[in-house]
């Protein structure tokens, strides 16, 4: 049995949300929250929750199955580029620079081992 969780227009840049997300795929649930509450990046609160959304899923999906999460994992676990906002920032002689602001949608699927 499998859940999953998404969060979507979050305000970092994909690039370092992956860095994140990378850290946890394929991993014992138990284990990638350890991960992710240790780490010092910015993105591993927002995945954090994602996670912990994911195994909140599972145990409400089938409530007559008691699930251990010891035998709960990662199965899935992605980043796609959201909206990206332009911003003009100005520059020298009357030019003017576009800023790109990115977010991203993060999505985690959480299975039981079998």
């Amino acid at each position: 049995m499998e859940a999953k969780s998404t969060h979507k227009y979050i305000g970092t840049s994909p690039r370092k949300m992956r860095l994140v997300v990378d850290l946890i795929r394929g991993k014992s649930v138990d284990h990638a929250v350890e991960i992710l509450h240790f780490s010092p990046k910015h993105s591993s609160k927002d995945a954090e929750k994602v996670l912990r959304s994911a195994i909140s899923n599972l145990m409400n999906k089938d409530e007559g199955t008691k699930h251990e999460v010891a035998d709960l994992f990662v199965k899935e676990a992605f980043v796609n580029g959201g909206p990206t906002l332009k911003r003009i920032s100005p520059a020298p002689m009357g030019r003017a620079y576009r800023i790109r602001k990115r977010s991203n949608h993060i999505t985690i699927v959480v299975a039981t081992k079998k």
